[in-house]
């Protein structure tokens, strides 16, 4: 589960809610490549992308509408 914690750390200058969706979206793509290659996951893909964004294997890029 993304806990608040999580979100403060890697929220940077962007808001909770593009971290949340960062992350959600991480996770479903390391969901469906798992799925994809047939893998069983052992830990959940919520933590597997979190560890991604702490790592800097991921990162967020937030389109701004000006």
């Amino acid at each position: 589960m993304l806990g608040p914690n999580d979100i403060e750390e890697l929220k940077g200058n962007n808001s909770r809610y593009a971290v949340v969706v960062g992350v959600a979206k991480r996770a479903r793509q390391i969901a469906d490549e798992a799925e994809e290659n047939k893998e069983i996951l052992v830990e959940k893909t919520v933590s597997l992308a979190i560890k991604d964004f702490k790592a800097g294997d991921c990162s967020l890029f937030v389109d701004s509408e000006d």
